[in-house]
């Protein structure tokens, strides 16, 4: 969410903070208010992923932020994301579950020209079950308990993409989570699988098509997702689906898994009562809102963009600016 500056020299002396979203394939640079809102936003490609070695972040940094930075040297930069990853400018260690606000700030890392500070990801481990990793996802939680104080108590928070985050949330920490690979998977099939073979571009969005999917994996999704995805196929070839319908039908299959297994697990955690929020970028919200209501008609709360109330957030847990 961006909010409303009369001019660049009034949102420059309006900000409280420099964030940064750097995230594998681009990055994101805000002017932050005291509101927690973003003054200004600028984006770029320059993602972690394609980048190597200190300078060459230092140098895209200063191309994102470098006049807001010379401006106002006083404003603390933090910096969420993979940026703070194995191959990140810096390898932040990622806080454990149960987290908050407060830990991830005591594990932050500053960059080796002092320049910014980088927020931790997150790590969920134990139960039996393999590790799970979030980074950046964690300054978004943390921005829409922020934002709506309502889901500190207890809550599950959604955040669709291409690694899909669930994450438990009670008394204000994030208390543990599980990654969905599903936009990844949805590529990979689409562009790189036998399934892709037969669709084509439609040019909008197929509703209906999606809803089959979502249902399908509700009313049939025991028979396995593996299975299943084959229908992509097998309904074009038969001439059943039109092949511009197909791929919304995938995505909505794979999607309609998703919640199938999500819900399931916010159940077993006892949260089906609780707040349910989707944070992300408003397409793909409107996708999983609309899988929601059909798959089991849960209302969902959505959020745009909560980076910048969660740099702001951290940067007052870390004492950098004053809460």
């Amino acid at each position: 969410m961006v909010s409303g500056a009369s001019s660049p020299a009034d949102a420059l002396a309006a900000a409280r903070l420099i964030g940064i979203d750097w995230g594998s394939s681009g990055l994101r640079a805000f002017l932050v208010g005291a509101d927690g809102l973003a003054l200004v936003e600028r984006a770029t490609a320059q993602g972690a992923a394609t980048l190597s070695g200190a300078d060459a972040y230092a140098a895209v940094l200063d191309q994102a932020a470098g006049d807001w930075m010379r401006a106002r040297p006083e404003l603390p930069v933090l910096a969420c994301g993979m940026v703070g990853s194995q191959y990140g400018w810096v390898d932040v260690p990622y806080a454990t579950c149960p987290a908050d606000a407060r830990a991830l700030a005591s594990g932050m890392r500053r960059t080796p020209d002092g320049t910014a500070l980088i927020i931790p990801g997150l790590l969920t481990d134990g139960g039996g079950l393999p590790p799970d990793l979030m980074r950046g996802e964690e300054t978004q939680i943390v921005g829409a308990l922020q934002m709506r104080p309502e889901l500190r108590e207890q809550a599950c928070i959604v955040l669709p993409g291409t690694h899909s985050k669930w994450a438990q949330v009670r008394g204000g920490r994030v208390e543990r989570f599980a990654t969905h690979m599903t936009g990844e998977l949805y590529a990979v099939l689409r562009q790189h699988s036998v399934l892709g073979r037969l669709m084509q571009d439609s040019g909008g969005f197929d509703e209906a098509a999606y809803c089959e999917g979502v249902e399908m994996a509700r009313d049939a999704g025991h028979l396995g997702m593996s299975h299943q995805i084959f229908s992509a196929r097998s309904l074009g070839v038969t001439g059943r689906m039109p092949a511009p319908a197909l791929g919304d039908y995938l995505s909505g299959l794979l999607i309609g898994h998703e919640l199938r297994a999500g819900l399931e697990w916010r159940a077993d955690a006892k949260l089906d009562h609780a707040p349910l929020a989707l944070v992300g970028s408003p397409a793909l919200c409107v996708r999983y809102q609309l899988a929601l209501k059909r798959y089991s008609g849960v209302q969902a709360l959505v959020l745009d963009n909560t980076a910048p109330a969660g740099l702001l957030s951290l940067a007052q847990a870390a004492g950098v600016i004053p809460a």
